[in-house]
């Protein structure tokens, strides 16, 4: 028996059921009037009750959502099932379930139904009793094409070669599997996706047969494509644009004409579009109603407007209250060139900025230039600082690089010590993701890497000496921060680490915006902003080595509402002056995260043991290896 016959089978029969129980039903669909179409409904009423009894709560559930005998239990009085309507749906109830069964990879069900008539005011019983019996199970998987399948050139995130064997591999229904319909579709399904993605857009299914031997309870499958032509790329063709320079468009492609059709590349010039902060949206499509030799490429674009200005209302957990004001100009003076400039005014921070990027060059690169004053009041600190940078970024769908030249410069008063320091510096940014998801990640990883070399100077002044203390010269920074994710069934893992060390003589020749401090949402949760850290005359102040870490789980509060996670977690680390003083603290607690499309929030309580107090914690996005 093949599994379409089964199939075809079960259709037939709930055909036949269907036909049985609406008889009395027939005069809704004539007869009725405009006036009596949009009278009130009239409320359903349990007619008769099923029970089914089976070995397991899926089969159960599978039965009492699909068998008719079950679905017309509740109607309105006017169409009520009874007598011998009742008797008919009962008759045909078994063969109807046994077809259910087989969809689930039970051939030799037994199926007996009782039914016992009202009596004493009690609603008609009918209750089937299921044996399904031993489940059929995958004996072989034969996959095959009609014609060769080109090979193809391996790269380093899909390295493989031979695109049947591929395919062979990632089929899902492996040999000593249950056979079910669910997944017999799904195999089905994913292969030919897989393919038509992989250079063949024109692949479609010559045969697939599911050859079932009910004796010997196994399943023998056999599948075989028609791959098509294999596609190239041809000319890219932009529509919807006007405002902006098409070359910049053109330049977020990283392939080139006569490259192989593959899905992923246009997933990934898709998604470049949308980060380039010149569209509202876009898509990109193959055109494959031509020859396959040059498929030309579709961009769609929607534009933004050139000027934009947005005003914010936000809070952190850090830095407290703000509003803010952003603005965009995505053609400065005419030229291709994008501004962003902030203003933000919080209780505890308070900013001014702007930053300048070109549209893509080659390979993606981006000349950018940038400044920003900031004002922080956190750890019974003021830091009026500012920053000036110019370099090159590169964003690709996997990895982030950037380089720069930064002039900075930092004030920190506090009532026991106050220090001013600059600096001039080189620096190098590099960050790979490994993500299923980037606003959301539940599984994978992702590594940032930061360094830069420089010279500074610096006055520091205690207010228990008459004196100061001043000191320049060079420096060499360094940081790194790991991120992992893992579910486990329904938990959700992740963890993360980060360390940092400034390789200088003396502290105070290196602005206070360089060093390292801890303490606060998104470093050790349970202790103030910045609060962690050396001392010096009773004031905490930026250490030259840093060490964080946390371990955290998650799990839905509600499988209806499976984006609301319920946490706990632990974080530890300080900062320090030398690894030998590195003394980590401790921070634990519970929280409420919710997936929400612009990234994490997360509400959490923590305890910072070392300071014996809880703490509030209030963030939304995740870090990405910033310091």
């Amino acid at each position: 028996m093949t599994f379409g016959t089964a199939l075809l089978r079960a259709l037939w029969i709930g055909c036949l059921a269907a036909l049985l129980g609406g008889c009395s039903t027939l005069t809704s669909f004539f007869g009725k009037d405009d006036a009596k179409a949009a009278e009130p409904r009239e409320p359903e009423v349990q007619l008769y009750e099923v029970e089914v009894d089976a070995p397991t709560e899926a089969l159960r559930t599978l039965l009492l959502q699909y068998l008719d005998l079950a679905r017309f239990q509740k109607a309105p009085k006017s169409d009520a099932i009874a007598g011998a309507e009742l008797d008919r749906l009962a008759i045909v109830a078994p063969a109807q379930a046994r077809a259910l069964l087989e969809t689930e990879g039970y051939f030799d069900a037994e199926v007996k139904i009782e039914q016992t008539p009202a009596r004493g005011g009690a609603l008609p019983q009918i209750k089937l009793t299921v044996a399904p019996g031993p489940r059929v199970r995958v004996r072989s998987v034969a996959i095959d094409s009609t014609v060769p399948l080109a090979p193809r050139t391996p790269t380093r995130e899909e390295p493989w070669t031979d695109r049947l064997e591929r395919l062979r591999r990632d089929w899902s229904l492996k040999p000593g599997e249950p056979f079910r319909q669910a997944d017999w579709s799904g195999a089905k399904n994913a292969t030919i996706g897989e393919l038509r993605s992989d250079g063949y857009p024109a692949a479609a299914w010559q045969a697939t047969h599911a050859r079932v031997d009910a004796t010997e309870r196994s399943a023998a499958l056999e599948v075989t494509f028609d791959p098509g032509p294999l596609y190239h790329l041809g000319p890219i063709r932009v529509e919807g644009i006007s405002r902006y320079d098409e070359i910049a468009v053109r330049r977020l492609a990283t392939f080139a004409p006569g490259d192989v059709y593959n899905e992923k590349l246009l997933l990934d010039y898709q998604e470049r579009l949308t980060k380039i902060g010149l569209f509202e949206g876009g898509s990109v499509e193959l055109d494959a109603t031509g020859p396959p030799e040059g498929a030309p490429v579709v961009v769609k674009v929607k534009e933004l407007q050139k000027q934009q200005a947005t005003f914010g209302i936000g809070f952190s957990a850090n830095t407290g209250g703000r509003v803010s004001l952003e603005h965009y100009d995505r053609k400065v003076f005419g030229l291709p060139w994008v501004a962003h400039s902030t203003l933000s005014y919080g209780s505890d921070l308070k900013s001014i900025g702007t930053e300048l990027t070109s549209y893509p060059k080659e390979r993606l690169w981006r000349d950018l230039a940038a400044a920003n004053f900031e004002q922080l009041d956190a750890a019974d600190e003021t830091r009026n600082s500012w920053t000036a940078r110019i370099g090159r970024s590169q964003d690709t769908s996997r990895f982030e690089r950037l380089y720069y030249l930064e002039a900075s410069h930092a004030q920190v008063t506090s009532a026991p010590l106050s220090s001013s320091g600059e600096a001039l510096s080189a620096n190098y940014h590099w960050l790979r993701r490994d993500l299923d998801n980037i606003l959301a990640p539940t599984e994978g990883s992702m590594l940032a890497l930061q360094g830069g070399v420089g010279v500074g100077r610096g006055v520091e002044t205690r207010s228990d000496e008459a004196g100061e203390e001043k000191a320049r010269g060079p420096f060499v920074s360094a940081y790194a921060r790991y991120n992992w994710y893992r579910p486990f069934g329904r938990w959700f893992a992740n963890a993360r680490v980060e360390a940092g060390e400034v390789f200088v003589k003396n502290r105070i020749s290196v602005p206070d915006t360089i060093l390292f401090r801890a303490g606060g949402d998104g470093s050790v949760r349970g202790y103030d902003y910045r609060t962690l850290g050396p001392t010096r005359n009773g004031a905490v102040v930026g250490g030259e080595v840093l060490l964080t870490g946390s371990i955290e789980f998650e799990h839905p509060i509600s499988a209806r509402m499976p984006a609301l996670l319920g946490a706990v977690f632990v974080d530890a680390g300080n900062a320090a002056d030398r690894w030998a003083d590195m003394r980590p603290v401790l921070g634990y607690g519970v929280g409420v995260h919710y997936r929400s499309p612009i990234g994490p929030l997360r509400l959490d309580v923590a305890y910072g043991q070392d300071v014996h107090q809880f703490r509030l914690h209030l963030s939304v996005g995740i870090n990405f290896g910033a310091r």
